[in-house]
């Protein structure tokens, strides 16, 4: 049985508690948050079981490292508080179910991981891949399952990571990029939080892309555009990359807009919050992230996650705000695209 990995006395001698005091969604003073992170932390009820709209922020709020994310989402399960209709819940863990459907490429000890998003088989292409395409893997033997932390599913993760590395394991890879944050964040923080073991080395494609570009060198040029950053939820799985997102625009000479939503400060895409909390604060959440953007100045908005981009591409395009996922912006600079 995998237990996740909480320290009930980290949470009683925080002085800070920032995981909730710095919530996007939720407006708690010390004091309060203490109170509540703490009955949390004991099994009791607490609003902010019902409240939390799963953007994954006090994972990074959260200084000591102790996972009150993870921790809210098995109380959510235990006290059976859904975060989405039962319904749309069941079509989600049915969708993720292994099928025997997967698709895996040339198999090296360095891999692409593509979990289940088909997206990315149409966008990694051209020079930044060559050196490692057509090494990857496709499919729900090899899916993360993060997303079901949304759902207040932990139970469901618990069940299938463990084989999803099995699967891993059998191919024999050393290392594998992870074309997704959850990918990355699933190998890297939620699997050793329950103490799953992961045979082989998690590398975030942010870093990835870097170091391809500054391979390519005299190849890339400056594109000298303005940019806003649409940071998703689960980059707040793994916060040490999110500094590649500026190494990598100062490297093909992209202005990263200083805006108010930015960093730790970022608003998520809406979509999750439509599912957790309703239309009204969706629609809030979106156009206050969208006017922030053409505030900024922001000539192109740069994705990282496809539901992201399917969720804010055609918004932000009529703001007048041109879509834009980071491996195009990557291939522009070196003239691909």
């Amino acid at each position: 049985m995998y237990t996740l990995k909480f320290d009930e006395d980290l949470c009683k001698t925080c002085t800070t508690c920032d995981c909730l005091v710095m919530c996007q969604y939720m407006d708690l003073d010390i004091d309060k948050a203490k109170e509540e992170i703490m009955k949390i932390s004991e099994g009791e009820d607490s609003f902010v079981l019902q409240d939390c709209v799963t953007c994954y922020g006090c994972e990074e709020y959260c200084k000591r490292g102790n996972h009150p994310f993870y921790l809210i989402t098995e109380r959510r399960e235990e006290k059976d508080i859904l975060t989405s209709p039962r319904a749309i819940t069941k079509q989600w863990i049915n969708i993720g179910e292994p099928q025997g459907k997967y698709k895996v490429g040339e198999i090296k000890e360095k891999m692409l991981s593509f979990g289940f998003m088909p997206e990315f088989l149409r966008w990694v292409k051209g020079r930044l891949f060559e050196d490692i395409m057509p090494s990857f893997i496709f499919g729900q033997e090899f899916f993360c399952n993060v997303v079901y932390i949304h759902f207040a599913n932990t139970s469901i993760i618990k069940e299938r990571l463990p084989m999803v590395m099995d699967n891993f394991r059998k191919l024999g890879v050393k290392e594998v990029v992870c074309m997704h944050d959850e990918c990355y964040g699933s190998f890297a923080s939620l699997a050793p939080a329950y103490g799953i073991e992961v045979p082989f080395k998690p590398i975030h494609y942010f870093e990835y892309l870097y170091n391809r570009l500054k391979e390519l060198g005299d190849e890339v040029r400056p594109l000298n555009i303005k940019v806003a950053y649409q940071r998703p939820c689960s980059s707040r799985l793994s916060p040490d990359k999110h500094h590649f997102v500026g190494d990598i625009m100062k490297l093909i000479g992209v202005d990263l807009v200083e805006r108010r939503y930015s960093n730790k400060n970022s608003l998520c895409c809406g979509e999750v919050l439509r599912m957790a909390s309703g239309y009204e604060l969706a629609n809030d959440v979106q156009k206050r992230n969208m006017d922030d953007m053409v505030d900024s100045g922001a000539e192109y908005c740069v994705f990282n996650c496809p539901a992201c981009y399917a969720a804010l591409a055609q918004k932000v395009a009529k703001k007048g705000i041109k879509p834009i996922h980071i491996i195009g912006l990557c291939r522009m600079a070196i003239g691909e695209k």
